[in-house]
């Protein structure tokens, strides 16, 4: 077994690949982004053809890797949690149909929103569908969890969720990896119709998860990621989940913890390690990164589930995420922190790059929009959401993947004139072609500018599945030709880009406009490499 420095996500990479690994399906969210970025630079992973292409959508991602599975190979797919949202549909069903081949989805937390514009805890999505969930407390758990979650995604014929939250994905330890087996040959399901979820089938189907539920809850309380841990202090017990545990331990470094400690990492919930802890303790503190899902459980609809503290009275903080300081607070520990930031220094929020090519955009944009006043363009995810800042101001919501185009449809079907939509390049072939084909099919009087930098620009520069082909996909769904426009985003070309965007203001339909340049990051990298070589 060799040992190596890796990353939360490269851990789960890894082991993936050792556990025989097929393929991984992705779309870049942070913090998931580097566990296909690893595998995709993998020697290991092109030498066993293993399939390592970025996906169009989470959605997309999540139906192929169930098709690999369908084949019996073994399959990954991996999100961000807001990308769970987008693969819900796929995600519940295949929970009915099952797996054939080993299915891991593994799923990213960002509690306190680093990059996300929510904080949701994924664990009820593994709940809500009833399937089991794996969450590692440590880098070395990580690897485990994943090579073995293959398996019992296997015996099980279940889809198994990995979730990891930012802080793990994104540290690094020393993992020890295991043998590497062999990918899986073609083997399809011996009942034809498993993945067949007529009303007749599914019914039945449904019925043959909740039976698994049983005996997943008895691997639960017997795992060895799930056990008590004694101390000599019963006035408190405290429940660990996840990297809580490790965030517990850390105020109690070369000490023993004196309460006594239920480390869960392996959900169904072990209802009998649980209560046996809740019996023998005056009080017990819940330690979760995220939602209080442990917790409500524990208290119960009517809160008579005894002396349970955690997010929901209090003691740890509702929002945000765990840390071992609010652990440590939590227990009635002094914490020493270091001293407060000086007044001189200046906070900085984020900001677009010097030479991005948005910026030329946003000017022609505010020019054009200057006559008709604020609260008329609608924007989307990505890198060219900072436009919402100054000094630029340029945008008014940002809500989800693909929603800039709808929303201002929704705001032009209510009257509001003229209304934009700003959308990235990689976004629009996320989750903006549909939305464009209703505007059109309506011919809804909208005007969409696609920013087109030729990548994926916030998440690390993946190619876009827009590359050279935006105006094709415009024009095929029905875009008029003479209403669609490539612009250079060029201090130069400003007039000229402000009157054209004024023209297709004005226009009662749709238009589309597309400012084309590559992003400033992906040309500096691709300039430095020419002059390596």
């Amino acid at each position: 077994m060799a040992k190596q420095l890796f990353l939360g996500d490269e851990a789960i990479a890894q082991a993936a690949l050792d556990a025989g690994l097929s393929g991984v399906y992705a779309y870049p969210g942070t913090p998931s982004t580097e566990i296909t970025e690893y595998i995709q630079k993998s020697k290991q992973a092109a030498a066993g053809n293993v399939h390592r292409e970025w996906a169009t959508n989470e959605k997309t991602a999540m139906e192929a890797a169930i098709g690999m599975s369908y084949a019996g190979k073994r399959a990954m797919v991996c999100m961000k949690h807001v990308g769970l949202n987008v693969a819900a549909d796929p995600f519940m069903n295949v929970a009915i149909t099952g797996a054939n081949g080993g299915l891991v989805i593994v799923v990213a937390d960002d509690p306190s929103m680093h990059s996300s514009q929510d904080e949701q805890d994924s664990r009820y999505f593994g709940k809500f569908a009833f399937i089991p969930i794996f969450e590692p407390s440590n880098q070395q758990e990580a690897y485990d969890m994943t090579y073995e979650a293959f398996d019992y995604s296997e015996k099980y014929m279940i889809p198994v969720m990995i979730r990891i939250t930012t802080r793990l994905a994104h540290s690094r330890s020393g993992v020890e990896t295991q043998t590497v087996k062999p990918q899986k040959e073609i083997k399809l399901h011996a009942n034809k119709k498993q993945f067949i979820l007529l009303p007749a089938l599914a019914r039945k189907y449904y019925n043959e998860l909740l039976a698994k539920q049983a005996p997943m809850e008895a691997d639960s309380e017997n795992s060895k990621y799930n056990k008590i841990i004694e101390g000599k202090d019963k006035s408190l017990g405290i429940i660990a989940s996840g990297i809580g545990y490790n965030y517990l331990m850390e105020n109690f470094v070369g000490t023993d913890c004196p309460y006594p400690v239920l480390k869960i990492n392996q959900y169904p919930l072990p209802v009998k390690m649980i209560t046996r802890l809740v019996d023998e303790c005056d009080a017990v503190l819940v330690l979760e990164e995220g939602y209080p899902l442990i917790e409500e459980q524990l208290r119960g609809l009517l809160n008579r589930g005894g002396n349970i503290k955690g997010r929901l009275d209090g003691t740890i903080n509702r929002v945000g995420e765990l840390g071992p300081n609010m652990v440590g607070a939590a227990l009635g520990m002094e914490q020493v922190e270091g001293s407060p930031i000086p007044e001189i220094v200046a906070p900085r929020p984020p900001a677009l790059c010097v030479a991005c090519p948005h910026i030329d955009s946003y000017l022609a944009l505010n020019e054009a929009m200057a006559e008709h006043g604020e609260g008329k363009v609608f924007a989307d995810i990505g890198c060219y959401t900072l436009g919402a800042l100054p000094p630029y101001n340029a945008i008014y919501s940002t809500v989800d993947m693909g929603a800039s185009i709808t929303m201002a449809k929704g705001a032009s079907d209510a009257g509001l004139r003229p209304t934009v939509a700003v959308i990235g390049d990689s976004t629009f072939t996320h989750s903006g072609i549909t939305s464009l084909l209703d505007c059109i099919w309506e011919k809804t009087p909208v005007t969409v500018m696609i920013l087109d930098n030729s990548t994926t620009g916030m998440t690390g520069g993946q190619d876009s599945h827009a590359l050279g082909k935006i105006e094709s996909i415009c024009l095929g769904l029905g875009v008029e030709k003479e209403h669609f426009h490539i612009i250079k985003p060029l201090k130069n070309k400003h007039e000229e880009n402000v009157e054209i965007i004024k023209k297709e203001l004005a226009y009662e339909g749709v238009s589309v406009i597309v400012p084309t340049r590559e992003c400033i990051q992906t040309l500096n990298r691709r300039m430095r490499s020419k002059t390596k070589k």
